[in-house]
């Protein structure tokens, strides 16, 4: 028998995860946080006016909650495909192998799409501010940026993973947005 095929969601694959899955439960990956830090020109910006989407950005002492999704038995390879489509659009994302901890006390491998730090669409340590203007502006060829945010912060929410720093952000593009469409 083969080993289960885990894929770790903590954006956009955990309200759209695109894929058969067979279980989902809540989990947290040390060692990486959560962050607006890939430029995109596919999705949620173009190469004109780039948005922000998230990646796993590796720090020293974080750690990301999210989802992990088993895959069904016999769609591991058509998952891998389908997800290596999606996410490996401009190679700013890595393929790696992480060791999740689920709520259930379980560990699992999970594969998870990281950020590559050197690559030209990483961004990392941008103000909040210019976080939300971006997103706030931002048009791909899956929708406004904004949604995107809004989106995973409400997925988020309603499987009670806080995250302050999303919720803000959320917020302050609520109001950019508000203020543009008066």
């Amino acid at each position: 028998m083969t080993e289960a095929l885990w894929v770790f969601g903590y954006g956009s694959l955990i309200w759209h995860p695109g894929f058969a899955v067979a279980e989902r439960a809540v989990a947290r990956l040390g060692g990486w946080h959560r962050s607006f830090c890939m430029r995109s020109i596919h999705h949620r910006g173009t190469v004109d006016v780039p948005g922000l989407v998230l990646a796993l950005d590796r720090a020293d002492g974080a750690h990301c909650d999210g989802v992990a999704f088993r895959v069904e038995a016999g769609a591991e390879d058509a998952t891998i495909a389908t997800l290596r489509e999606r996410e490996l659009i401009s190679s700013a994302y890595v393929e790696e192998w992480l060791t999740l901890r689920l709520a259930d006390g379980r560990d699992v491998r999970a594969l998870a799409y990281v950020i590559d730090p050197d690559h030209v669409q990483y961004c990392g340590g941008l103000a909040p501010e210019e976080q939300a203007q971006i997103i706030a502006h931002a048009t791909g060829g899956r929708g406004p940026n904004r949604d995107y945010l809004w989106s995973t912060a409400a997925h988020l929410a309603e499987l009670g993973i806080a995250d302050a720093d999303l919720d803000w952000l959320a917020a302050r593009v609520r109001m950019i947005v508000e203020m543009t469409e008066r």
